[in-house]
Parts: C-alpha cells; sequence; structure tokens
C-alpha cells in the first residue's frame, strides 16, 4: 500500500515522533509499504515547544497553527493519491486539522490513538474528540484501556487494539559499574529510574513522598530522576529537601539524548511509573528494551503492560503508601532480578515493531479497501 502518514518525526523531540519513525520504518521495511510521511515542522508557538534534535528538513511543512500549511498538504496528498491515510493523534487540538484534512481530499483515514483524552483536558474536548470521531474510519489503539473508552464513545467505528512495541536500545549498552561511576553511585545499592518528561500525572510527588518510608526499609536506596520538567523544578527540588532525601534524590533536569539514555537504564536496578493517571507508556517499553524491570501504578493500560513477578510489580493503589509497598516487593525480589531477564526477552519478541507492524498493515488495508 501507499500510505500517508501525519505526524511528528524525528528531529522533533518526544516520543510521538520516535513512535511513528520506527513504524513507519517498520511498516517499509517488514511488510514493503510504501510510508509517505507528511511531518509537523510545528505543533504549537516556540515558547511552548519540546525543540528540535537537528534542523529540520525542508519538507517538514506541516504546522498546526498555521492553516495556509493545512492547504499545502491537502495538497500534497491530492498529488500523492494514497491508498489510506494515517494520523497520529494524542491530543483533541489535532482534530480540527484531521477534519479538514478528511473533508478536503476524501482520502479514508484511520486514526493511531496514542489517547483519547488529554492528559490536561480542557472544556471544549468531548466536542473535538466528536470531530476527530467523524473524521475516522476507524481507530488504532496502543491498550486496551483506550479501545474501552473508544467502544464507550464512539461504538460505530472500527477499532483494532494493539499494545505499545518495545523500544530498544540506540546503541551499546555500558555495563553497570561504568554507569554507576560516571553517576556517582555505589555499585551496592539499590537504583530506582524515573525517566522522562516530568507533569503532574506521571506522579514523581507521589514517589517524593513515599521515600522515606522506602528509605527505612532500605537507607542506601537511590533515586534518579532524569528528564524535562513540565511542572516548576524548584517545587520539587523544595519537596526533596522538606522531605531530607537530599542524600538519596538525583535530579537531572533537561531533555536526555539517546546515549545519555542508556546510561540512565544501565545505572537502574528498575524503572518506576508512579503515574496518578495513564494510558500507556512508553517508558515501560524503554525500560522492557533496555532489559529493566518496572514498578507501576494500577492506572489506565500500565496494568496490561507488567506481569507482576515477571516483568515488575504493580502497587495496590497510585498513593503513596501503595508504591512503597510495591518498591518493598521489588527490594524483596532484588536478589532474583537477573533471572527475570528471560520472561523481560519474551515480552520483547511478543510486542516487537515487526508484530505491530504486520497488525496495523492488515487493518490499514482493510480500511482502504472500505471493509
Amino acid at each position: 500500500m501507499r500510505i500517508a502518514f501525519i505526524s511528528p518525526f524525528f528531529p522533533l523531540k518526544g516520543g510521538i515522533a520516535r513512535f511513528s519513525g520506527l513504524l513507519a520504518d517498520a511498516l517499509r521495511e517488514h511488510r514493503g509499504d510504501d510510508v509517505v510521511p507528511l511531518a509537523f515542522r510545528a505543533l504549537f508557538p516556540d515558547f511552548v515547544s519540546k525543540g528540535t534534535l537537528a534542523p529540520l528538513p525542508e519538507e517538514f511543512r506541516l504546522v498546526l497553527f498555521n492553516p495556509f500549511s493545512w492547504l499545502e498538504t491537502i495538497q500534497r496528498l491530492r498529488s500523492l493519491k494514497p491508498d489510506v491515510l494515517l494520523v497520529a493523534s494524542w491530543t483533541a487540538l489535532l482534530a480540527p486539522l484531521f477534519y479538514v484534512v478528511r473533508r478536503l481530499t476524501g482520502i479514508r483515514m484511520v486514526v493511531l490513538l496514542h489517547n483519547l483524552s488529554s492528559h490536561e483536558s480542557f472544556f471544549i474536548e468531548p466536542l473535538m474528540q466528536r470531530l476527530l470521531a467523524a473524521s475516522a474510519e476507524g481507530f488504532l489503539t496502543l491498550s486496551g484501556a483506550v479501545s474501552e473508552q473508544v467502544r464507550a464513545a464512539f461504538p460505530a467505528v472500527p477499532l483494532c487494539t494493539l499494545f505499545h512495541p518495545v523500544y530498544d536500545p540506540a546503541g551499546s549498552l555500558p555495563s553497570v559499574v561504568d554507569a554507576r561511576h560516571e553517576l556517582h553511585l555505589e555499585s551496592s545499592s539499590p537504583v530506582l529510574l524515573f525517566f522522562g518528561y516530568v507533569r503532574s500525572y506521571k506522579g514523581l510527588d507521589i514517589l517524593l513522598r513515599a521515600m522515606p518510608t522506602i528509605l527505612r526499609r532500605e537507607p542506601t536506596l537511590r533515586l534518579v530522576v532524569a528528564g524535562h520538567f513540565y511542572e516548576d523544578l524548584s517545587f520539587y527540588r523544595r519537596l526533596v529537601d522538606q522531605l531530607g532525601l537530599g542524600g538519596n534524590v538525583d535530579l537531572y533536569p533537561g531533555y536526555v539524548p539517546p546515549e545519555r539514555t542508556a546510561l540512565y537504564f544501565a545505572a537502574a536496578d528498575a524503572v518506576v511509573l508512579p503515574y496518578r493517571s495513564a494510558t500507556q507508556s512508553g517508558v515501560v517499553q524503554l525500560a522492557y528494551g533496555h532489559g529493566r524491570p518496572v514498578i507501576v501504578t494500577p492506572v489506565g493500560a500500565l496494568p496490561e503492560m507488567v506481569r507482576p513477578g515477571e516483568t515488575g510489580w504493580v502497587a495496590g493503589d497510585a498513593s503513596p503508601e501503595g508504591f512503597a509497598d510495591a518498591v518493598g516487593e521489588f527490594l524483596d525480589s532484588r536478589e532474583r532480578l537477573i533471572s527475570m531477564r528471560p520472561a523481560i526477552e519474551a515480552f520483547r519478541r511478543e510486542y516487537s515493531w515487526e508484530a505491530f507492524a504486520d497488525a496495523a498493515g492488515n487493518f490499514l488495508e482493510t480500511i482502504a479497501a472500505g471493509r
């Protein structure tokens, strides 16, 4: 098939760009599809943008807040004549763009839905969701939790429930000894990693408030926090000081490039996701790709991605007390972390990009054929 794909792509920052690039590669290389990216040049004005990792190619033309660029994209779609249009959606703010493109091109459209509701919802979001559904011939979701939301809201739209594939390391992993030496961590201490963008729904404050209980159990434990802070960094620094955690918490604010990512994951015993809410999370798949188990809260689709005692642990609830108990289970199991690696490796094989491309491609073919 020829598949036109509207999404952010590298070198824009963020998990959506990385996901879409890997999916496009898998559709091309594994299935032989002709995938034509229609890439965003910008999603938001510079003052709220995540930025880029390199200069943007000239063909990155689409600007979400510039309707004139929408018209240029529509013209390009008309000349490409794709069999189907795939669009990545993670915020309802994209719905007007997708509606206009669908109506003015007539090309059948499938929405790759990372989440139906925005992490920070707004008052016209239900209207935007209806606009998105009116544009779509089908939805591809990455979790059962999101599919349940779609079925409840838009039962008439065809739906394919898939999964979030595992992210492999960008390069070779450093040894645990070398990684911990560079990060000034003790070789024998338990190390937890909180990785990625820091936003309210990700619950870093829940984890910090759990730390005093955790440290009473294991005083040498270290928490490494690495990622860009959307929240006020000073709030977290004050919380660390107020809780007396200065010797056990290391904050590394800022975007983490791929080569640095491997360093943090190599140093960690487990990756923590104390989220208040979630659909799915690429951080879980990143952890598995680096061979590390996870500790998660029982929200959204996070429990779907964990095999308790085999690939990680699920807290009883999204509270400091509940998360501290889950970390306690991890500490009880620390001696057998190496024995968990075969289960994590099996998960990696099952949730591969090739398997995802096969299932997604079959669904796209069905929609393109009007079945």
